[in-house]
């Protein structure tokens, strides 16, 4: 979410569409490396600063895939894997901060920018973890992701600190923005579900 970059092929027809995911097909899991490869070459890596080649890439989400603490959630242009956010729960050991969740490794490749994805992906989140009743979501960003930045803003995030060696990229040492948002838990549940 680097910049705000448009499809020049997508027109204002083009259908927004946002999920969660429990398994990846062999399609869309070409279709989210292919994203994700695209993001990180405009600087969106999260955490890598150049493409890894493919099979690591690959590896990397089927990862994601069983891991039991993440949720994958995935965001389509005009049915193509465009962009992704993951929601990350607490081990089960880490009693004193169950309460929390995390958002992480968001991104929307660049291509499909300026369809509200980005918007989508993040309130998909947001709904996800007050579903499960946590009561807190954080979430950081370097500081070259204006648009993320603003978009956390507007959505009723709290920035509560910067980090100002939080990561290195291209030869640069770049700060880091800590954000939380406190979530609207459903009255009938007390602790967050596994």
């Amino acid at each position: 979410m680097s910049g705000e970059h448009q499809n020049p092929l997508a027109g204002s027809d083009s259908v927004v569409t946002v999920e969660k995911v429990t398994e990846l097909k062999r399609s869309d899991l070409y279709d989210l490396c292919d994203a994700a490869e695209a993001a990180i070459i405009d600087g969106g890596g999260f955490g890598w600063v150049s493409p890894p080649d493919r099979e690591v890439m690959e590896r990397y989400w089927k990862g994601v895939m069983a891991v039991p603490e993440r949720t994958l959630v995935v965001g389509r242009l005009d049915g193509v894997i465009a962009g992704s956010a993951q929601l990350v729960r607490p081990t089960r050991n880490n009693e004193a901060q169950a309460f929390a969740c995390n958002l992480t490794t968001s991104f929307v490749a660049p291509w499909a920018r300026g369809h509200g994805m980005a918007r989508k992906l993040t309130q998909a989140v947001i709904d996800e973890a007050t579903r499960l009743g946590f009561g807190i979501l954080n979430l950081d960003v370097r500081e070259t992701q204006r648009a993320a930045l603003t978009l956390y803003d507007h959505m009723g995030f709290t920035r509560w600190g910067t980090h100002p060696h939080y990561a290195r990229a291209k030869g640069r040492t770049i700060a880091g923005h800590f954000y939380y948002k406190v979530l609207e838990r459903p009255e009938d549940q007390t602790e967050p579900q596994a």
